[in-house]
């Protein structure tokens, strides 16, 4: 572990900012793949459901209900294959791609190096305002983005 003289109050005041950039960047990249994957839980759920509906299941091929439903099956499977392009290098999925690998190393490194400089409860800090601040984006939103 690196030795460290203590940081002026300036200087903690720079190391934090610049800290907690670099975790809002790293898990905002790393977020827009993982969250597919958590989407896709949820998408699953969603066709069950869905699918099971009587009026999915009685109505024919051409039913405005059958061909939204049908519709939202495939918007979820090609998101989910988008995602696993991006996470994965083989079709195996036993191999991470180079980028998605660097971020999780990078944010690894990040999360300890907010440790090392501002503490474990800072860490926790940062990782609760980043959750209040997607959320606050995602409520707040117009539009779907």
């Amino acid at each position: 572990m690196l030795q460290r003289r203590p940081l002026a109050q300036r200087e903690k005041d720079l190391t934090r900012r610049y800290l907690v950039w670099c975790y809002k960047t790293t898990k905002e990249e790393l977020d827009k793949i993982d969250r597919y994957f958590t989407q896709a839980m949820v998408d699953n759920f969603l066709i069950l459901q869905l699918t099971n509906l009587e009026g999915y299941k009685s109505s024919p091929d051409d039913a405005p209900l059958r061909k939204a439903v049908d519709e939202f099956i495939g918007y979820a499977r090609g998101k989910k294959a988008k995602a696993e392009e991006r996470k994965f290098a083989d079709i195996a999925q036993s191999a991470l791609q180079p980028g998605y690998q660097y971020l999780k190393v990078r944010f690894k490194a990040v999360e300890q190096a907010i440790v090392q400089f501002l503490g474990r409860q800072e860490l926790d800090k940062i990782r609760g305002l980043y959750e209040e601040e997607m959320t606050s984006r995602i409520l707040q939103a117009r539009e779907h983005a």
